[in-house]
């Protein structure tokens, strides 16, 4: 009987940690999917009237201001001939839901990395009366 009671708890045992191996694998294989990704954008860039926004052929994106795009702005602003010029740039960034309630945007982008800054403004679509900006 004790041979029996015996085998049973040995057997129990062996089963046991084998399943608890199988389940710490499953765990170790499943991917994390809140990792950031990092996207190239292209589209024109404005500062006005202290907003930064990016814009493309297909979004538009509020500019979580930080150094880098800080220092974006300084370069598009060297390239504005007026207040409301856009500069084509081609940035590396993170998009994400904006939480800032003070901000109207839904999505706003995280700049990791400015790749190119056009030397010109961008051609306007609709020509406004404008004024030219003063240095």
């Amino acid at each position: 009987m004790k041979k029996i009671i015996l085998l049973l708890v040995l057997s129990a045992t062996v089963f046991s940690c084998k399943n608890s191996e199988e389940k710490n694998q499953e765990a170790e294989e499943t991917p994390v999917e809140n990792v950031e990704k990092i996207q190239t954008y292209k589209g024109d860039f404005i500062s006005s009237d202290g907003a930064l926004v990016l814009m493309g052929p297909n979004f538009i994106y509020g500019v979580k201001r930080d150094m880098l795009s800080e220092g974006l702005a300084k370069q598009v602003a060297a390239i504005k001939k007026n207040d409301y010029d856009m500069v084509g740039v081609i940035v590396k960034g993170v998009v994400s839901e904006n939480t800032d309630k003070e901000s109207e945007w839904e999505e706003i982008i995280t700049i990791k990395e400015i790749m190119r800054v056009a030397d010109k403004p961008s051609e306007v679509d609709i020509k406004l009366n404008e004024t030219e900006k003063k240095n």
